[in-house]
């Protein structure tokens, strides 16, 4: 019994050696090593002999039949690699070489990112120091302290997300200019990049935006220097020949305060009909003011002496900011993701 079963396995190994040289697909190589491998095949039926065998001959039937196992097994890996590279050389005269190579696709910066890195270089270059807070915010660090007090217009719902009455999203990033004052000492020149949240949309506000705010802590600030400073800003950013005003504002946590324009990028082609300045010829692109001695009160620190101590402050959206550099007509269409949009950047 044992000498058949050998023989057997032996035949079944050239056997299944014919048919897998005669696949011509590995969908039909598949079949033939299943025919002899799988659960019903030839070979598998031998093995589910061998304890049928007395004890003395299964180590030899066993021998036999694995060994033939093991040569259909390598038997089909060759002749399947065979296959592909049969497969890859016939495809290989079809390739038109005139076809353009595949590029890998390479990322940029957002317009946003890019708004972002380019004022914050600015402001470095001019000796600020860039400091960074949370943006869930306690009513104290977003209001109190900046002299907002409870009442103020700034604190009503229609403007500001209220996680609960003491804690909110931040509305500005100048919690973070309150942060650094309890923290470090004066002279101060630092900038405040970060994200903000309000409750507002339209073509030029979004819900949540991206800010910058600066503060400058001296002794001898004076309303030039920050005036100096922010139009030093504007031109570096938009270029050489913007235009740039000052207008009297009011802001709670500056006095004196001001609204700094620049001139509308839009209005260079057409004489009527902008509908992001609404004919004005100017932008509105940040706030800006002296720091109000009531502000470093609530400081409270011996180093924040208003009657030693001065100081301006500033802020700017840095989207609206992108807006304008790179002439986006329509804010939201910054945060859309829309690749058209995105890849001309």
């Amino acid at each position: 019994m044992s000498d058949a079963l050998t023989l057997q396995a032996r035949a079944l190994a050239e056997s299944a050696s014919r048919d897998l040289h005669e696949a011509s697909g590995e969908a039909e190589l598949a079949r033939v090593k299943s025919s002899y491998l799988g659960k019903g095949g030839s070979i598998s039926a031998l093995l589910k002999q061998i304890p049928t065998l007395d004890p003395e001959q299964r180590r030899g039937a066993g021998s036999a039949i694995n060994e033939a196992k093991k040569k259909v097994e390598a038997l089909f890996v060759e002749r399947r690699a065979a296959i592909k590279d049969e497969a890859l050389g016939a495809s290989a005269g079809h390739v038109d070489v005139t076809l353009p190579g595949r590029l890998d696709w390479q990322g940029h910066e957002h317009p946003v990112t890019r708004a972002w890195n380019e004022i914050t270089d600015i402001f470095v270059s001019m000796g600020f120091t860039i400091a960074e807070g949370p943006e869930v915010e306690t009513d104290w660090h977003c209001f109190t302290a900046l002299n907002i007090p409870p009442g103020h217009p700034a604190r009503e719902m229609q403007d500001t997300f209220y996680v609960d009455d003491n804690v909110v999203l931040r509305t500005h990033t100048s919690p973070v200019q309150v942060r650094t004052m309890l923290h470090n000492d004066p002279p101060l020149r630092v900038i405040c990049p970060g994200v903000v949240y309000r409750r507002d949309n339209d073509i030029t506000h979004t819900p949540m935006f991206h800010q910058v705010e600066g503060l400058v802590v001296d002794q001898g600030t004076t309303m030039a220097e920050l005036r100096g400073t922010l139009a030093a800003f504007a031109r570096a950013f938009f270029g050489p020949k913007t235009k740039v005003r000052f207008r009297p504002s009011y802001f709670p946590f500056t006095e004196p305060s001001a609204e700094v324009d620049v001139s509308c990028p839009f209005c260079e082609d057409r004489t009527i009909g902008c509908r992001v300045c609404k004919d004005t010829r100017w932008l509105e692109v940040l706030g800006s003011g002296m720091v109000d001695p009531a502000v470093f009160d609530q400081i409270d620190r011996p180093e924040y002496d208003s009657r030693v101590v001065q100081g301006f402050a500033f802020g700017m959206g840095i989207d609206r900011m992108a807006m304008l550099k790179y002439g986006i007509g329509d804010l939201r269409l910054l945060f859309e993701n829309d690749q058209r949009l995105l890849e001309q950047f």
